[in-house]
């Protein structure tokens, strides 16, 4: 008999992500914190939670997946949260990208854990192909393994808790420095008088090439700025991985760069477009735009 999912965090990974559950053949009861998400689910079959913790009651595995750590936090331990309808043998796995440390503190609480964010954006959660990393026991994750691959194509055992959210951490560096240079080169190409298309091409096939690249440079040129992954929530991880690098004395001195830039972006409003605008904040600094 399937496992029960209980699934906490309909938003744009969320959605798909739950969708795959129940492709898979997961009973599942869900929650979030607008109708919106839930209505949809609900139509295609899922049960619909009154909380937190009712989740928990119902579902022998709750997966979270929601903005940050403090929304973690509440929905995890604080009133009506998940530890209240915790029953023995659940699992809770966050999805979510939030601090190690407060993935540890969490995880001292009570409630066996596992944390698995995921790399991979909105299309590969509608593919179910993301990339999990996962801390935690390394037993709790081969209970778990196979409702992490109704999600996921590539799931990583990183070490114990907090370890799936530092490696994350890493991604998002080299995600958006990746965007950076990408971004860069746009610029240059457009100061230049290159067709920023030609350009795509050429260094698509060679040393240069990237996942941004090849994905995110295309919708720049188009000037597509719906978001995979927004502006805001990249703007929050690389927030995270300075405070964790800060308190372990490692220098991210790009990492710091390109913070600020979309920081800048978040001023002017755009944290809800996707991350390919970083290229908004070098066009401001050059007077020109990439078309």
């Amino acid at each position: 008999m399937a496992d029960r999912i209980g699934f906490i965090g309909l938003g744009i990974m969320g959605r798909p992500m739950a969708r795959n559950l129940m492709k898979a053949g997961f009973p599942l009861t869900v929650w979030n914190r607008s109708r919106p998400g839930i209505g949809e689910l609900v139509g295609e079959g899922a049960a619909e939670g009154g909380s937190p913790a009712d989740v928990a009651r119902r579902s022998d595995i709750v997966i979270t997946i929601v903005g940050d750590s403090p929304d973690v936090e509440e929905v995890a331990l604080g009133a009506n949260g998940i530890i209240e309808g915790a029953q023995a043998g659940l699992v809770h796995i966050d999805m979510t990208t939030i601090s190690p440390q407060v993935t540890r503190r969490i995880a001292e609480a009570g409630v066996e854990m596992l944390d698995a964010p995921v790399s991979g954006g909105q299309q590969g959660a509608i593919e179910g192909t993301l990339s999990i990393m996962v801390g935690g026991k390394a037993e709790t994750l081969e209970r778990c393994r196979p409702v992490l691959a109704a999600m996921g194509g590539k799931i990583v055992y990183c070490g114990p808790a907090g370890a799936g959210q530092t490696v994350k951490l890493c991604n998002q560096i080299a995600v958006a420095l990746t965007n950076l240079g990408v971004c860069e080169a746009l610029v240059f190409a457009a100061r230049s008088g290159i067709d920023p298309r030609v350009m795509i091409e050429a260094v698509s096939a060679g040393a240069g090439t990237s996942w941004q690249l090849q994905n995110l440079a295309p919708r720049i040129v188009k000037r597509d700025f719906r978001p995979g992954f927004k502006v805001a929530h990249q703007g929050k991880d690389l927030r995270l991985a300075l405070e964790a690098a800060e308190a372990m004395a490692a220098p991210l001195p790009g990492t710091g760069l390109v913070a600020g830039l979309f920081a800048a972006l978040e001023a002017d409003g755009l944290g809800e477009e996707g991350t390919q605008a970083l290229v908004k904040a070098l066009e401001k600094l050059a007077g020109v735009e990439v078309h």
